[in-house]
């Protein structure tokens, strides 16, 4: 018998997306960004950068809507030696992960997450993964109907 791909499924809420555009593809820059966040004792997830176009990335990640306005301040201070810096805010969000140790060996689970997500008209923000997890950024408005439909599908 085959191992269930999910064996557990948690929520967060009050979530908010960040998305940093025009970011010098340079590693200090970033390392410097992620410190400076650090330093003020702001948890950061779900990192996700995208390929450099040119000499330059975007960066998501999230973080609890209770430190929004420290992450605000402490963004701000890189406008000066970053001058197309944007920053994107997206709050009121949900984070779904969904976990399972034999999603490392059975193909398929992300696309059937996808599907169901899919199905239910349920618009993702943002996705990560590992070999054992993936974790959804979603509106609150559709986090039951994801959480059920995933359970349905998973026998969860």
């Amino acid at each position: 018998m085959k191992n269930q791909p999910i064996t557990s499924l948690s929520v967060m809420s009050d979530v908010t997306l960040i998305t940093l555009n025009n970011i010098p593809n340079q590693i200090s820059i970033i390392a410097d960004i992620f410190t400076a966040i650090a330093k003020e004792d702001i948890n950061i997830d779900m990192i996700s950068q995208t390929v450099p176009y040119g000499r330059i990335v975007n960066i998501s990640f999230t973080l609890s809507d209770n430190d929004l306005v420290k992450a605000i301040n402490v963004l701000g201070k890189f406008k000066k030696d970053i001058p197309e810096l944007t920053v994107e805010v997206n709050s009121n969000n949900n984070k779904i992960s969904i976990y399972g140790e034999a999603m490392r060996e059975t193909p398929g689970v992300a696309a059937q997450l996808f599907s169901i997500l899919s199905e239910n008209n349920i618009e993702i923000k943002l996705v990560t993964t590992s070999e054992v997890d993936i974790s959804y950024l979603i509106y609150e408005k559709d986090v039951e109907k994801a959480i059920n439909s995933i359970k349905k599908a998973f026998n969860l």
